[in-house]
């Protein structure tokens, strides 16, 4: 039992199985760029990134700020605005300054860039379907890995937020 100011020792088990876990999470959203990058080539989109594709597929029908594209989850990047910038040349997304603060940026989809969105939500059904008939994971087990990643991300934005 751990004195005053000490903290318990973590288990050498789920310190292991907690960097693979990190790792893991890494490696697939890396994986998930590669396969939107490929599925991009086959159609010959070759304007636009997998980020950007994501950024897209996430804003789906809102009309949102930059700044509401990271607190509303939809963009993880450091480089919103950039991206942003790209899209709207590329035609995939519509921008308009606000009435009120003409500093923010309010934007949406263009009809360019609703079917891109719909090629990604095309790409993502076969993939959830793939996974589905060839048994590569069941519903069950989705949904309990979904509810851990969300208890993950919880505990993660709780440090941020109080330990400082």
């Amino acid at each position: 039992m751990p004195g005053a100011g000490e903290t318990p020792e973590t288990s050498p088990g789920m310190m292991t199985c907690y960097l693979d876990s990190l790792s893991l999470v890494e490696r697939l959203h890396r994986l998930l760029l590669d396969v939107i990058k490929d599925e991009f080539e086959r159609l010959g989109i070759l304007e636009i990134n997998p980020v950007q594709a994501l950024l897209l597929f996430n804003v789906g029908e809102n009309e949102v700020t930059a700044g509401e594209l990271k607190t509303r989850g939809y963009y993880q990047g450091s480089n919103v605005s950039y991206n942003l910038k790209k899209l709207v040349e590329a035609g995939y997304m519509h921008h308009q300054r606000c009435d009120i603060d003409r500093r923010s940026v309010r934007v949406r989809l263009t009809a360019k860039g609703r079917e891109l969105r719909t090629m990604v939500t095309d790409l993502f059904e076969r993939h959830a379907q793939g996974m589905e008939a060839r048994g590569v994971v069941t519903l069950d087990a989705m949904d309990e890995m979904n509810h851990t990643l969300r208890r993950m991300e919880r505990y993660w934005s709780d440090q941020i937020r109080y330990i400082y």
